[in-house]
């Protein structure tokens, strides 16, 4: 329930952008001048807010620290050439956002409301959208549990927030990854395809020990034998095999990713067959030494399409083709962001304008 489509907005006394280095943007690191915010309490969103980015207050019991109850998105705007400013695909993200609302036993916010409170704070901050190529605005909305109560029970009180944060390309190189054969990320019947914070606290022991080790991600596995791919650390994982495009298919282990979404839905429309099935990693090891694995890529909202170059599964390599060579991958990474930055017609409707 709504209580109010109205946003109040606050603009901040002075801007932060002329002293932004925008030639240097790394991932989530630079935030632009506000924010949004908005209440749950007694059954019904209330008190939506756009207001100067800057620290919050709240009790040091609230449910989201002590019990995780705690959740997020990941969506970005583009600037198109012409200098219209587009969201991509915010209905797909607003679903998924109320599918990890339900898993997490946390209330759910209309789609509508979703889109609208993102598009209003986007609009308010719109000369932070770069305008540099592969350059965007990320927008992070999120939701965590307020009740200031220490016991193990769903909280009756929520807040959601929304941050935007201009960035560069989530990874600047091809990616060696290294196959996980001893930690876990998800198990069936759990909440990976939730976008709970607790998913991504887990994997960070592991992670930091694979960088330690020289590898730029993981490819997780399933908790039970550690037979079949499941995704990237930071996004859903891609193969081309025997010239058919392969992917995990998305359970309650696997995110569905709304990148991974879109180039399903591209590749289908370019005459590409399209397999969404259990992947084993030996089927692919198999295929990368045969040579019938022309692409492996990882896919996001963050890496946008992340091309891997190296493979380590129990300590042996396997190389993959020259990824600058890539006919698929390269493909769909321009037929992408031709959408995403205005270059051709939005047949789609993915874009939603600002």
């Amino acid at each position: 329930m709504i209580a109010t489509l109205d946003i109040k907005v606050t603009k901040a006394a002075t801007s932060k952008l002329p002293g932004i280095d925008v030639e240097n943007l790394p991932f989530g690191k630079t935030f632009t001048d506000h924010m949004l915010t908005a209440d749950y309490a007694d059954g019904e969103w209330r008190n939506f807010e756009i207001l100067p980015f800057g620290d919050i207050a709240f009790s040091p019991a609230i449910s989201a620290l002590h019990y995780g109850q705690t959740f997020f998105e990941g969506l970005k705007a583009y600037r198109h050439a012409d200098g219209k400013i587009t969201v991509f695909r915010p209905d797909q993200n607003a679903a998924r956002f109320n599918k990890s609302a339900e898993r997490m036993c946390m209330p759910t916010l209309p789609e509508e409301l979703f889109i609208e409170s993102i598009l209003a704070l986007v609009k308010v901050d719109k000369d932070w959208v770069p305008s540099k190529e592969n350059y965007t605005l990320y927008i992070r909305p999120f939701m965590f549990a307020t009740d200031p109560f220490l016991g193990v029970a769903p909280s009756t009180t929520y807040k959601f927030m929304v941050l935007l944060g201009p960035t560069g390309p989530y990874f600047s190189k091809n990616l060696k990854v290294k196959i996980e054969t001893g930690y876990t990320r998800a198990a069936e019947g759990g909440y990976g395809y939730a976008k709970a914070a607790g998913n991504y606290g887990g994997s960070l022991l592991p992670a930091k020990r694979a960088a330690e080790q020289g590898f730029d991600q993981l490819i997780w596995t399933d908790a039970q034998n550690h037979e079949y791919i499941e995704e990237m650390g930071a996004a859903n994982a891609m193969f081309v095999i025997d010239g058919k495009l392969i992917t995990p298919l998305t359970r309650d282990t696997i995110l569905d990713g709304v990148t991974r979404k879109s180039i399903i839905e591209l590749a289908k429309d370019f005459g590409m067959q399209v397999e969404e099935r259990r992947v084993s990693v030996e089927e692919v090891l198999k295929a990368i030494d045969s040579g019938t694995c022309t692409d492996a890529f990882g896919a996001g909202t963050a890496a946008t399409i992340a091309q891997v170059a190296e493979i380590v599964h129990e300590d042996k390599t396997y190389t993959l083709p020259n990824p600058a060579e890539s006919v698929f991958a390269n493909k769909m990474r321009k037929a992408l962001d031709d959408i995403k930055f205005g270059r051709v017609e939005d047949l789609k409707g993915w874009n939603y304008m600002v």
